[in-house]
């Protein structure tokens, strides 16, 4: 066997390994309502002091969004950790640290800036994009969360990984995370939750009209469909939220 032979089959051999490699770390979705009049407060406290104090206690900082329309006052925004265990570390330290307790509670003297908070627990899907900060400009993003029919999440992660992520990206829509909720929470074993990039409101608009036109899209959703015995979502199954990057987000 001559030397680039030896190599070829190398290569070929670790492909395999590296193509199986999956991102197994710990994602958490927080979703911050603002109190009445608070919500920029709530922005400066994070530009200034709280985004550096979670990369400082070995959080990594995904992106951080509010809805186009937000009468809830809503702050999203995506945590990873190498895992749970990590995340409860991390966020003790964090909580302890002499600089947060300084920077909330200087931001809190007329009052506290948050009235709810609501986290969820979530393992990147198999297809997944790598899920890393990004940036391009002009783009909104939309946050989709489906709820499935029993017993169906495995199809939909199916259909979504032999045939929809493709068609999105065939239509103009860019593919960033894909999630399933970690076991033990409410829906772990009927919701998808994923983030895609439009150009715009109306760019978006356009490349779903494509989409769900697209006969490969039609075959691919009746195929799965008959299989299932029926829709893979609930009745209103799906919900979409339009969201703005902030502007010390990671991912704009």
């Amino acid at each position: 066997m001559n030397r680039r032979t030896f190599l070829a089959l190398s290569i070929a051999a670790a492909m395999p390994a590296i193509a199986a490699e999956k991102d197994t770390r710990c994602f958490e979705m927080r979703v911050y309502y603002a109190a009445p009049g608070k919500l920029d407060e709530l922005h400066k406290r994070f530009r200034d002091h709280t985004t550096k104090l979670f990369t400082k206690h070995g959080m990594t900082n995904v992106g951080y969004w509010t809805p186009v329309e937000n009468p809830e006052n809503k702050l999203v925004y995506v945590l990873a950790y190498p895992n749970r265990e990590a995340r409860e570390t991390s966020w003790k330290a964090f909580m302890a640290d002499p600089d947060w307790k300084a920077a909330q509670k200087a931001s809190e003297v007329n009052g506290k800036l948050v009235a709810k908070v609501e986290s969820t627990f979530m393992n990147a899907t198999d297809y997944s994009p790598e899920i890393k900060a990004s940036s391009a400009s002009p783009r909104v993003f939309e946050l989709r969360t489906y709820t499935t029919t029993p017993g169906n999440l495995d199809r939909i992660n199916a259909r979504f990984r032999n045939h929809t992520t493709k068609l999105f990206a065939k239509h103009g829509m860019t593919n960033l995370f894909y999630w399933n909720l970690q076991p033990g929470q409410p829906g772990s074993e009927n919701t998808l939750v994923y983030l895609l990039a439009h150009k715009d409101a109306d760019a978006m608009a356009a490349s779903f009209k494509a989409f769900r036109a697209d006969p490969d899209w039609i075959a691919a959703k009746e195929a799965s469909e008959k299989e299932a015995g029926g829709s893979l979502t609930i009745p209103d199954g799906v919900k979409s939220v339009l969201m703005s990057a902030t502007d010390y987000s990671e991912t704009r």
